[in-house]
């Protein structure tokens, strides 16, 4: 029986990945660890737990005695464990090096001790920074513009470095820009949705041209399954799903799927370090056999779809603590752009 553990997984994508390899693998055990902060929401896997083939813990990936408990006999590691929003890492960039450097400096550190057969790196395309043409590939240099992907950025190198010094069995995925059921309402998408179906305002930083690749969370999904599978050992997988396009047209969409007013959408301004643009080369990952099955359009409904379906979810996160991050980020920015001030 393969002995799996997802460091996060009670967060966005880990929890979206736990949820894929239960449906596609038969001889498993799932541990996950997850510290539960603002970002890892128990809900996401209450389902799951009376399971006989997966197990929650909580934890911080930074108690190295914990790890000492759990890691031994593991087949795989799969590191989701981060502080991953921007907006947040501009407010307060320290929890984002404890988590996202530290801890995963503590996760490879152990790893390296118990002699885990394998550790994938799940990391992010922000790493390289904005790129106004063309495509970032594996072999470009990092360069990352916030504090978030500058622990990213950090975290990579750490893991590159165990692979490289003491042969620790690392493979390092780098997606871009995810979207799809249970993402934090804090994040671009299901913030504009739910505003949208509150009627609350939308917003949009600067002009509102800034370019993302985006991917439907399940095709990433798959893809970091494939990469902890068949990924050559010391290698970067970059994961995108081609689909770039401005920001204030994602937003158009989003107001028309949801059925709600124009007027709703306001430009604000801009975040200190807004990337431009990011765009990968993920040829790489093709030739392992990867393919996207869901084309934007596809992915933007089935996500808007199950907001409304999932409502009590949300507002029970945006009635908590998010209301004071809400405010302290967005209301000030919100009247100025009412009273035709600071929108770039």
């Amino acid at each position: 029986m393969e002995k799996i553990l997802v460091t996060g997984g009670a967060g966005f994508i880990g929890s979206n990945f736990i949820r894929l390899l239960l449906r596609r693998r038969r001889k498993m055990h799932i541990t996950v660890l997850d510290k539960l902060t603002y970002a890892g929401n128990f809900e996401n896997l209450a389902d799951l737990m009376d399971r006989t083939d997966f197990t929650f813990i909580k934890g911080d990936i930074c108690n190295t005695r914990l790890l000492d408990t759990l890691l031994p006999g593991m087949d795989i590691i799969y590191n989701f464990a981060a502080e991953t929003h921007v907006d947040r890492s501009i407010l307060e960039a320290g929890s984002f090096v404890k988590t996202d450097v530290v801890g995963t400096y503590a996760l490879l550190q152990r790893a390296l001790k118990h002699r885990i057969p394998r550790f994938v790196q799940i990391s992010t395309d922000e790493v390289y920074g904005s790129i106004l043409k063309g495509k970032f590939r594996e072999v470009d240099p990092l360069q990352p513009n916030s504090p978030y992907s500058a622990s990213k950025s950090g975290a990579d190198l750490l893991a590159r470095a165990f692979y490289k010094t003491y042969g620790l069995p690392v493979v390092i995925t780098r997606s871009s820009n995810n979207y799809g059921p249970y993402q934090h309402p804090e994040k671009f998408i299901p913030l504009f949705i739910t505003n949208a179906i509150e009627g609350k305002p939308l917003p949009l930083y600067g002009d509102g041209m800034n370019v993302r690749d985006w991917i439907y969370v399940e095709d990433n999904c798959r893809a970091i399954e494939l990469v902890g599978r068949k990924g050559k050992l010391g290698e970067v997988y970059n994961i995108g799903g081609g689909d770039e396009m401005p920001n204030i047209v994602i937003a158009k969409k989003i107001i028309e799927l949801v059925g709600a007013s124009e007027d709703l959408l306001t430009l604000i301004s801009d975040r200190p370090g807004h990337d431009r643009r990011y765009a990968l080369n993920i040829r790489k990952l093709k030739r392992l056999g990867w393919k996207k099955r869901w084309s934007f359009d596809e992915g933007l409904k089935r996500t808007v779809w199950w907001y409304r379906r999932n409502e009590t979810w949300w507002r029970a996160i945006k009635e908590g603590t998010f209301k004071r991050y809400y405010r302290k980020l967005y209301h000030q920015r919100i009247r100025d752009a009412r009273r035709g001030k600071g929108k770039h």
